[in-house]
């Protein structure tokens, strides 16, 4: 399948980006399939991400699983090291706790054990909620877990585009990948290119140019911060800088942005404490020191499981007031 321009691109929703990817990869590489709770039509998952992929592609390119995360990781493992690109599905991120053994001491560690013999070209999706009222043990956003694992590739999508590029490049790539799906943007449309798309991983997008303050950040929070800097419009100029990719990171994106503006704050939906944003802060400051203007903040989950009551779970989730207040006090 051929490249195309930019300029031709169809509107499509997040999760029709990411069924799109899905569709192309099986399509063009017989050794890519889909595993997984649910997939299958008529369901086509919990999200119907897969919908219409088992009738179109088979249900041998398509396989439903019994309701074990270890048995999914497993066997993908075990595909992945024979020669296949399966692309896993474990329906919410907080049971990546129940297969983290396969992930954390298997696939993540082959390539090193092995001498650079053995690849495990594995993709994991997985839909991290949060603000859904799920309860303490649907709703965490667990990327600092899987960042702190040499061998992982962790990337988190903010646009239906990303989506769509970010994925391909997964399943492409020689080694896991973790590929967390924001389910509050499932439904949010945007222009995706039409035909093939990748976006490489490890490089972040400037969403919005600014000179005053760099707002760091990936996934949902990605459009909080775009409707922050557009409510300081002709107060504070704020560029918006999308990750997009955790591991690896785009570290000469951030240094080149905060290096212009002189101040930084980070937002993520994940709890404040030990999340990623603590990382990017202490290398900022490593980095940059005598050149900032202020320390490098951080806009977080607070340090409580996820409350299931709407009003408790809101105030433990950053919101935009936040992100605002630590704008303002970087900048005053």
């Amino acid at each position: 399948m051929s490249p195309v321009t930019e300029r031709e691109t169809v509107e499509l929703t997040m999760g029709a980006a990411i069924n799109q990817a899905l569709d192309q990869a099986l399509a063009d590489d017989p050794a890519v399939f889909l595993l997984g709770e649910d997939i299958m039509d008529p369901a086509g998952g919990v999200m119907q991400v897969t919908q219409g992929l088992s009738t179109k592609h088979g249900r041998d390119r398509v396989r439903e699983t019994p309701i074990s995360e270890q048995a999914i990781i497993g066997a993908a493992i075990g595909a992945a090291m024979a020669g296949l690109r399966p692309v896993a599905e474990i329906m919410i991120m907080d049971f990546l706790a129940v297969c983290a053994d396969q992930l954390v001491n298997h696939a993540a560690k082959l390539r090193f054990m092995s001498g650079g013999r053995t690849n495990v070209p594995l993709t994991i999706r997985c839909l991290h909620t949060g603000g859904f009222q799920m309860g303490a043990q649907h709703s965490q956003t667990l990327e600092a877990w899987l960042c702190h694992v040499p061998g992982l590739n962790v990337v988190v999508p903010s646009t239906p585009a990303d989506a769509k590029g970010l994925l391909t490049a997964c399943i492409r790539n020689d080694d896991p990948c973790v590929f967390i799906e924001p389910a509050a943007l499932y439904g949010a449309p945007g222009p995706v290119p039409a035909g093939e798309h990748v976006v490489p991983l490890g490089r972040a997008d400037v969403k919005r140019t600014g000179s005053d303050v760099t707002l760091i950040t990936y996934g949902r929070q990605v459009h909080d911060c775009l409707a922050v800097a557009a409510a300081l419009e002709g107060d504070i100029d704020v560029e918006v800088l999308d990750l997009r990719s955790l591991a690896p990171w785009d570290s000469e994106a951030m240094l080149a942005s905060v290096s212009k503006t002189r101040r930084a704050v980070v937002v993520h939906q994940a709890v404040r404490r030990c999340g990623v944003g603590a990382e990017i802060a202490a290398f900022l400051s490593e980095e940059l020191w005598g050149t900032l203007a202020a320390p490098v903040l951080r806009v977080g989950g607070k340090d409580t499981p996820v409350p299931y009551a709407k009003e408790l779970e809101e105030f433990h989730l950053p919101q935009a007031a936040d992100i605002t207040e630590a704008v303002r006090t970087v900048t005053k």
